[in-house]
């Protein structure tokens, strides 16, 4: 579990939900692990939020949500950029592009994205000009970033703030990824703020958080431009959307909230979670349309799906909560509206996913889950049935064994040209952080 992930838990006791497989799993062939780099903490990064990204020249980046020389310890996080080996089987090369000081963002929850230009893009849970109250004090209500290439090879990069949170109405808090859309637009989402609700945190102002959009200027230099699509409002409306938020062809926006929906033992009858989908409005101006596609419960479908969701090519819509790996299959397909097909049932072998699925071409879905009670977390493949109405297959890929090894990944994965798979763990490799500061890892067939 993240430990920054306290203020979504605390009064929500989760109970992990340990389920037998509906299908069987199966007894994959090990892939090779090799750890890429493994954070230091203090000046260096700690703790990494959210997964990696490649350039066009085959770099990587990310982010951590500790470390860093700019903030007093445990800092304030960190963007990172891993240079490929010179030489076949040499080391990766880190450098720390920029250390988040404070009042220009603090501690990311959500990794980097990147535009064609190389540009990087991404927000602080904390930090900025806005007044947001933790305790008492001042912690910014957060900030959309911009972290832009040097002009020249061995420049800085050059840092900027798109956007400050100011809490109440407006959004605090920001949680998971960023999407563009083809216009160039930014969408995201806040744990809180917004306006609507006011039980969903006993922290900040008690509101259940918002789905945004930023536009870019219209001229150079320039402002962007937050607009709040929607507020959630908790009980049968969603509540702390997780960002990692996906379009589909007609800019409609689909993600998932961790809590809000059906009241449920499961928590303290702050509900299970949603799916929802945002549809843009007919006429520019007008407000967008909230639709819930699903109210978890629990017993069946497991509960706080923590990531978003995943399109395939046919329009459905793949993700997990805590127990579960689930399919929404849109209307059209048999049915009048949305409906959630449990694909497998997870167990004590693999469970609390925390990132998004990804696909390969063939079809198969890989993830990670952040516990497994024989390791340190994991990553796995789902296949699909090889016929109609048969059984998906589970099967682990690789379990992470904790330092000097990674442990307990809590990301999306990403693939290179030649297949394998890249992604990070919050804790383990040779730091000397408790049980590690984290680690980047690479994962081959």
């Amino acid at each position: 579990m993240n430990p920054n992930q306290w203020l979504r838990y605390v009064g929500w006791p989760l109970v992990l939900v340990l389920m037998m497989p509906m299908v069987t799993a199966s007894a994959e062939a090990e892939w090779k692990e090799k750890v890429l780099y493994s954070f230091q903490g203090g000046s260096d990064g700690q703790t990494p939020a959210g997964g990696v990204v490649f350039d066009k020249a085959g770099n990587l980046y990310g982010v951590t949500n500790e470390g860093g020389s700019t903030c007093p310890s445990p800092g304030c996080g960190t963007v990172f950029q891993l240079a490929p080996p010179t030489q076949k089987g040499g080391p990766w090369t880190e450098t720390i592009l920029y250390g988040f000081n404070g009042t220009d963002g603090s501690i990311p929850v959500g990794g980097a994205i990147i535009d064609g230009n190389g540009n990087l893009y991404g927000t602080t849970a904390y930090g900025g000009s806005g007044t947001c109250l933790l305790f008492g004090d001042n912690v910014g209500c957060g900030v959309v970033y911009e972290l832009s290439p040097p002009t020249k090879k061995g420049g800085q990069w050059t840092y900027t703030v798109l956007y400050n949170f100011q809490g109440g109405k407006d959004g605090l808090f920001p949680w998971g990824d960023l999407v563009f859309d083809k216009n160039g637009n930014l969408y995201g989402a806040t744990q809180f703020g917004g306006g609507k609700g006011t039980t969903c945190n006993q922290y900040f102002d008690g509101n259940c958080g918002t789905v945004f959009e930023l536009s870019p200027p219209k001229q150079k230099g320039g402002r962007w431009r937050e607009k709040i699509l929607h507020s959630f409002a908790g009980g049968t409306d969603g509540a702390a959307p997780n960002g990692g938020l996906v379009l589909d062809s007609k800019g409609a926006i689909y993600g998932t909230t961790f809590i809000g929906g059906y009241n449920c033992p499961h928590n303290s009858g702050q509900g299970c979670g949603t799916t929802f989908k945002l549809s843009p409005p007919a006429t520019k101006g007008d407000q967008w349309t909230e639709s819930i596609l699903h109210r978890f419960k629990a017993k069946n479908d497991g509960a706080n799906p923590s990531a978003g969701m995943t399109f395939d090519r046919r329009g459905y819509l793949y993700g997990t909560s805590d127990a579960a790996i689930f399919r929404m299959t849109p209307p059209g397909y048999g049915a009048g509206s949305w409906k959630q097909t449990i694909l497998y049932k997870l167990n004590n072998e693999a469970y609390d996913p925390e990132g998004a699925l990804i696909f390969d071409q063939s079809g198969n879905l890989y993830g990670t889950t952040y516990s497994s009670d024989a390791f340190h977390g994991t990553s796995f493949r789902l296949k699909p049935p090889s016929r109609k109405g048969g059984n998906w297959t589970f099967g682990i890929l690789y379990g992470f064994a904790g330092p000097p090894d990674g442990g307990q990944p809590a990301a999306a994965l990403i693939f290179d040209k030649l297949g394998n798979l890249y992604g990070t763990t919050q804790k383990g490799g040779t730091g000397s952080c408790t049980f590690g500061c984290g680690a980047v890892f690479e994962i081959s067939p």
